[in-house]
């Protein structure tokens, strides 16, 4: 159940995170936030995770300063090398072959903004290993547009072509496919609503 007097808008046009809120019991609007995410020269990823998520969240409030509005933005990092949406093929072979056989970080910032300006925020760091990854295994995996097209690294955890990808995950699951749960119920119930 949630709070029926304030409308629940989530900035993203993100179908996974659609999904999750539905799955929640969650009535929502989507108006999808039309912002630059380029990072910033020297940014590090947790610092622009969370700027993107700020940014998507009061792009949206300010002509809708009677709803909630929902935001989340994940980045996947190797090191300091934030790694986002890949462009092309070539792009998304490289992504994983900088991931192959080794660790990586996702980090998703969920924002809340209310109607009386109030923020809230929490970031989820998960730690994800892939698998070593032959050449033959990147071909196969890149041939399909849809398992890297717009997915931050070039892969998603909500499909099995790339749950295959991974050896091993600590963290927020759901957090890596876009939208941490139990941050953003929290988030949510700190907003009034009844999650």
């Amino acid at each position: 159940m949630q709070n029926k007097e304030i409308e629940l808008i989530l900035a993203s046009g993100s179908p996974r995170r659609q999904d999750f809120l539905r799955d929640l019991g969650l009535t929502f609007t989507t108006k999808p936030a039309d912002i630059d995410e380029t990072p910033l020269k020297g940014e590090k990823p947790k610092d622009y995770v969370q700027r993107i998520s700020y940014e998507k969240a009061s792009c949206v409030a300010e002509n809708n300063i009677n709803s909630v509005v929902l935001a989340a933005d994940t980045t996947v990092c190797v090191g300091r090398n934030i790694l986002g949406k890949p462009q092309n093929s070539k792009e998304a072979a490289q992504m994983l072959r900088m991931m192959s056989g080794r660790r990586h970080r996702v980090l998703t910032t969920v924002v809340a903004i209310t109607p009386d300006g109030s923020v809230y925020e929490n970031t989820t760091v998960t730690l994800v290993k892939v698998r070593p990854l032959s050449d033959k295994d990147i071909k196969s995996y890149i041939a399909m547009p849809s398992n890297w097209q717009g997915l931050a690294g070039g892969y998603g955890l909500q499909m099995a072509t790339g749950g295959a990808l991974i050896s091993q995950i600590n963290g927020s699951a759901s957090g890596v496919v876009g939208l941490p749960l139990v941050e953003t119920t929290n988030l949510l119930r700190r907003c009034g609503y009844d999650v």
